[in-house]
């Protein structure tokens, strides 16, 4: 027979247990959304992406070239993640930031934490500049407040705003609402890709292909499937993309080169 007290006892367990689960549950469920970002594969036209969303509210966008312990270029995305670790800012996300020339120095704009280190390039037509010459080209920027913007770099430099990080880059992919009307629907330059648009203010998305597309193909993922009015083309051929939970997407390690300006993505500072 069951002494009288161990019902009540029981009870009492059981109304603590489910209290217990209740605030795991509300813990899990109130879990820092920094902790990783939405990245995910999406299939358009046949052709496989890798697609990374940052909230700007919630994660800090930088840009790096140099260490700024030894002022030697990082070169590539696994030297800026390793630095970052020492830092105590373990990376979410990382990807190479623009085009840049034979000295690997940025080809256009570059702005790192306040600082023009690379002018704004307006020069027109350079067949040496590679895509960056197909115009119109463009500037990714984000600022003090944390919004983020794409834009080309007639529109960037008639707004007149400081950044203050930013990278130019080329071409542009969509210029309000409409696919540049450089590119060729049935072109047979397939290449590694990777671009970036702001969707909203504080939205920003990352894109890197899994095989060689066409920019045409690559603009029309922005504008139709992502929903981007303004996208840029970061670079080709030797782009990756770096998370913890998805390693290295993009190109394959063969063929990527030493990098100059890279995009670092971190839990927002506390």
């Amino acid at each position: 027979m069951l002494h009288p007290l161990l019902p009540r006892m029981f009870s009492h367990l059981a109304l603590r247990l489910l209290a217990v689960g209740a605030l795991a549950g509300l813990a899990i469920g109130c879990a820092d959304p920094a902790d990783a970002l939405d990245g995910r594969d999406v299939v358009f036209d046949s052709q496989s992406y890798f697609t990374v969303t940052v909230n700007t509210r919630r994660e800090d966008i930088e840009l790096y070239w140099r260490n700024p312990d030894s002022g030697q270029p990082f070169g590539g995305l696994e030297a800026l993640k390793t630095w970052t670790a020492h830092k105590g800012r373990p990376l979410v996300f990382a990807t190479n930031a623009g085009i840049y020339d034979r000295e690997f120095k940025p080809l256009g704009l570059y702005v790192e934490n306040g600082k023009t280190i690379v002018p704004l390039n307006l020069a027109h037509g350079n067949p040496r500049s590679g895509n960056f010459s197909l115009l119109p080209n463009g500037v990714f920027a984000v600022y003090d407040d944390g919004s983020a913007e794409v834009r080309t770099s007639e529109a960037f430099r008639a707004a007149g705003r400081k950044p203050r990080w930013a990278t130019q880059s080329g071409p542009m992919l969509v210029i309000d609402g409409e696919i540049n009307t450089q590119f060729d629907n049935g072109s047979d330059s397939m290449k590694w890709r990777s671009g970036v648009c702001a969707r909203s203010p504080h939205e920003v998305i990352f894109v890197v292909s899994r095989a060689p597309v066409n920019f045409h193909s690559f603009a029309r993922l922005f504008r139709d499937e992502i929903g981007c009015r303004d996208a840029l083309f970061l670079d080709g051929t030797i782009s990756q993309a770096y998370t913890p939970d998805d390693g290295y997407t993009g190109a394959p390690a063969f063929m990527t080169k030493p990098y100059a300006g890279m995009i670092a993505v971190f839990p927002k500072r506390r």
